[in-house]
């Protein structure tokens, strides 16, 4: 059972907000660390939480597009099939990345559903968009997966129009790779609808760190065969079509050598995998922020003895980033103070 913090959450402290030398916030929060069994090595606060996935489910919706040939039949890049998966930032190389697989499949930016809105690297980088400027589907973060939906359409002759529709073939297909890779029944799944229009699903926590152990994994999947490998390995080898410059997932898997695979999710949800380990880590920030997450994400990294003396320097800011007000004056900082437990 989880032990109740004093606020009467099952939820733990994953990273305070200092003021000074004051604490002027708490993130709670909690954390589930799986092995390639499913079976849980260490956790902090509830690891059965039931979470949204939000965009750290993206590799498993494209698998059933990877593992039904996909890639070979419209000749996607590894680049390319890295944008599958990807919450982008709209920078020009995946925007160009996003038109053309469009092309290759005989489809439109109009036909994406995800909506429009400012590429993210304007935030990533503290600026904002141009007056006047205009963006279309291909800027949103998660036109590469939208794009992968309707390759999926075409390749077996599925309707356009209406892909992001829960009762449609390719979702029906989605919930049943989510269901097997979460090893959580379909019945038992909650479906909800994503900022970008398709469904989504909420699991608990500890069922998304251990879909990632088996994503990270090499292990020839049952089901989808080397699909899962080979959606691991262009989120490794191109982590910069998975986010963007100064984005957390870029970071970490720049860290990580190829050994990791890790996606962000909106509401404050890491999900990361270890290879060499066959480690799933799930990570959820209860309020939402990402301000919390991040350091939270370090922490546990390092905390299981995943980083050295040059990763934890390139992640030094992740971890305790410093907080300026708006003439530059530093004014406090974020600190992580999640505890894992081992398990058992």
């Amino acid at each position: 059972m989880s032990k109740v913090s004093p606020s009467g959450s099952p939820h733990a402290p994953l990273a305070i907000v200092s003021r000074g030398d004051t604490t002027e916030s708490v993130h709670y929060g909690s954390v589930a660390v799986v092995d390639a069994e499913g079976r849980l090595l260490f956790s902090a606060g509830d690891p059965e939480f039931l979470t949204t996935t939000r965009s750290a489910l993206k590799p498993l919706q494209a698998l059933p597009l990877v593992a039904g040939g996909g890639i070979e039949r419209f000749g996607f890049s590894m680049p390319q099939v890295a944008l599958l998966c990807a919450s982008h930032s709209g920078e020009p190389r995946h925007v160009e990345a996003v038109s053309d697989m469009l092309s290759r499949i005989g489809c439109v930016p109009e036909q994406l559903l995800c909506g429009v809105h400012p590429p993210l690297h304007y935030a990533a980088n503290d600026e904002l968009p141009p007056t006047g400027a205009k963006f279309s589907t291909l800027h949103h973060n998660c036109s590469g997966k939208h794009t992968g939906m309707l390759a999926y359409c075409r390749q077996c002759s599925l309707p356009l129009e209406v892909y992001v529709a829960v009762d449609h073939p390719l979702q029906q297909a989605i919930r049943t790779a989510v269901a097997h890779l979460t090893g959580v029944a379909e019945r038992e799944l909650v479906c909800v609808v994503d900022g970008c229009s398709a469904p989504n699903y909420a699991v608990p926590l500890s069922r998304l760190a251990y879909a990632y152990a088996r994503l990270a994994g090499e292990r020839e999947d049952a089901c989808y065969g080397t699909a899962p490998a080979t959606l691991a390995q262009a989120m490794r080898t191109h982590p910069e079509m998975v986010s963007g410059e100064r984005r957390n997932d870029l970071t970490l898997m720049r860290a990580g050598r190829g050994g990791w695979v890790t996606k962000v999710g909106a509401e404050g949800v890491q999900a990361l995998g270890v290879r060499d380990k066959g480690w799933g880590i799930a990570i959820k920030v209860v309020d939402g922020n990402a301000r919390g997450l991040h350091p939270a994400t370090v922490a546990v990294l390092d905390q299981l003895g995943l980083l050295g003396e040059a990763q934890r320097t390139e992640l030094s800011a992740w971890r305790e980033p410093t907080l300026r007000n708006y003439r530059g004056i530093v004014t406090g900082k974020v600190s992580p103070v999640v505890d894992l437990r081992a398990s058992g």
